[in-house]
């Protein structure tokens, strides 16, 4: 049998697969490119595919009825973005938008399922996986409540790095702003208070980290949280 092509152990959930499940799963999966900005779900729409970022950032977001938004979670190379068509909702009320662009794998929705129903490695990689998110979730609601918004800003900022292979983030101003669920002002008052603190460089939607450490002590307790929680639980696997 051909060696698994190896770039899809670029996604942790994919590479945490005994070598019997990868070379049965990796054939299926797509390599797709995750342009800035391009939605893979809307809100109410059925999921036909899910994805599993490598090299992209992909947030979920929540829309009001006015179009106002905010995020309630992000994916990259750690985890997957469809887990309702595993969980058996096959749609959510949440929106699904590239935040950093890069690639990912798809998946079709029925490949998965029945992977998932096989009670396997991957169905335990998957459920794990929920867990994390559910607590990033969680998270992120109470942060939203009770923290200033450099907090989130910075909160938001060590997500970011930690699911990239750099220390620069390409975001438009609006996208930020959409994502904390706050006005462009708040944006432009956090990352300046942030970048003369001397931690970042921020310019036309283009963002450096300068001092990682720096933003740990600056943010709120709630990243710590949800780090702690994705390194207990994952990666995972039966080997």
């Amino acid at each position: 049998m051909p060696t698994p092509d190896p770039q899809p152990r670029q996604n942790h959930l994919l590479a945490a697969l005994p070598a019997a499940d990868a070379e049965r799963i990796y054939p299926q999966l797509e390599y797709v490119a995750m342009p800035l900005g391009h939605v893979l779900y809307e809100s109410g729409a059925q999921m036909r595919h899910v994805y599993f970022p490598t090299t992209a950032i992909v947030s979920l977001l929540y829309v009001m009825e006015d179009g106002a938004s905010a995020e309630i979670a992000v994916v990259g190379n750690e985890g997957i973005v469809g887990v309702s068509l595993f969980m058996g909702g096959e749609t959510t009320p949440s929106r699904a938008v590239v935040q950093s662009a890069g690639h990912a794998y798809r998946w079709p929705g029925q490949a998965l399922k029945n992977e998932f129903y096989l009670a396997g490695p991957m169905q335990r990689l998957l459920l794990r996986y929920t867990q994390t998110l559910m607590t990033q979730m969680a998270q992120t609601a109470v942060c939203n409540r009770h923290h200033t918004l450099d907090q989130q800003f910075c909160r938001w900022l060590l997500l970011s790095l930690d699911r990239l292979s750099s220390n620069e983030l390409v975001m438009t101003q609006e996208l930020i702003a959409n994502m904390l669920g706050v006005r462009r002002e708040g944006v432009t008052e956090a990352a300046g208070n942030v970048q003369r603190a001397g931690l970042i460089t921020y310019q036309r939607g283009h963002i450096t980290v300068l001092d990682r450490p720096g933003l740990e002590a600056r943010t709120c307790e709630c990243y710590a949280v949800v780090k702690k929680e994705l390194d207990r639980l994952l990666p995972y696997s039966d080997d």
